[in-house]
């Protein structure tokens, strides 16, 4: 099952064919590259105080 920001999308969207739908739909037809190294949106984000990232 895919995750997102390391939560389940099926905890997300509990009708299982709706979130294979939708998961599928994100993915079909992209391409994905990996960097290998940290990203820096991610960074300043967790960097954020808990208030302000709402």
């Amino acid at each position: 099952m895919a995750t997102c920001r390391g939560r389940r999308m099926d905890q997300a969207f509990t009708d299982p064919r709706l979130c294979t739908a939708i998961v599928d739909r994100l993915i079909f037809n992209r391409t994905f590259s990996e960097s290998c190294t940290d990203s820096c949106r991610l960074a300043r984000t967790r960097a954020m105080p808990e208030a302000a990232a709402i």
